[in-house]
């Protein structure tokens, strides 16, 4: 049987850390804040915009959310971001995912400032972390590094198999975990729903994370026993068909892979507290940086 890796466990000690870090901020006269870019209201993007919101009254910061039409052009969404870009209230800017179609998510994510680019969507943020240098990691992939290493499973000299290629998940995660540094040094691989016989590369896996955005794909079958499974899925599915009751369920069928695996996230309760908590982190950080340039303004 499974260890559950407990998510709210681990976001809880990590904003413990943040808690003195805000009241340094405040004695410079520097609250930290953030602006939320909301583009309609997908269900899941609200249930996301509660948990920040209450991340940041518990840690003193501001938070604004923008509210825009689902019909909102790229021009005048980008127009938007350059206004928050120049507003020193915020420190941080993160556009709530997914966009409507029409909108080209890419190129909204480098209308944001790298400095303020506290969810990694900018590919200058993104060229930073593949390069190894100091970046802001999407909040995700940097959740689920947080996970492991709090948990007590390094991915250092593991075979990490990753089933997933996003922007936000896979690809980001892959190069965290290749650097030459602590707590990353593994040999990554990474699938995807194209990939020819998935389940003989999963059961290679010492650690497997599954950001596939298919309810319980993986399947017992497709694990190895002892293997650290980390479920990023967030899938609502109606139980049984056709009640009109719905529940969230991950990536993997966490009932039957949890008697085979040696540590699982749940869902909910694993990834996704990790992940707010880490987007705290990187608003701090930004906070941090930009009061020591005011500083050394101040000093020159």
């Amino acid at each position: 049987m499974a260890k559950i890796i407990d998510g709210r466990e681990i976001a809880a000690e990590i904003r413990g850390g943040l808690k003195p870090r805000t009241e340094k901020l405040k004695e410079r006269g520097i609250i930290p804040g953030l602006a939320i870019l909301l583009v309609g209201e997908h269900p899941g993007s609200l249930s996301y915009l509660r948990e920040i919101e209450k991340g940041c009254d518990e840690l003193g910061m501001y938070t604004d959310v923008v509210k825009l039409a689902q019909s909102v052009t790229q021009e005048k969404l980008e127009r938007r971001i350059e206004e928050l870009n120049q507003d020193n209230k915020f420190h941080g800017i993160i556009i709530q995912l997914p966009l409507p179609e029409h909108l080209d998510a890419l190129r909204v994510g480098g209308t944001i400032s790298p400095q303020k680019d506290v969810d990694g969507a900018n590919p200058v943020n993104m060229g930073r972390l593949l390069l190894g240098e100091e970046a802001f990691v999407p909040s995700t992939a940097h959740g689920v590094h947080q996970l492991l290493i709090h948990s007590g499973n390094s991915p250092e000299g593991k075979h990490v198999v990753i089933c997933g290629r996003s922007n936000i998940v896979g690809r980001p995660l892959m190069g965290i975990l290749v650097q030459k540094q602590k707590d990353a040094n593994a040999t990554v691989t990474v699938c995807h729903t194209r990939t020819r016989d998935l389940p003989s590369i999963t059961r290679q896996a010492d650690i497997l994370i599954v950001a596939i955005g298919r309810a319980e794909f993986i399947t017992a079958d497709m694990v190895k026993e002892g293997t650290i499974v980390i479920d990023v899925g967030v899938n609502q599915v109606e139980i049984p068909a056709g009640s009109g009751k719905f529940k969230l369920v991950g990536d993997v069928d966490f009932d039957a892979v949890k008697e085979k695996a040696g540590a699982i996230t749940p869902v909910p309760g694993g990834v996704g507290p990790v992940t707010t908590a880490m987007l705290l982190t990187n608003v701090i950080k930004a906070a941090e940086v930009a009061a020591d340039k005011i500083a050394s303004r101040s000093l020159s």
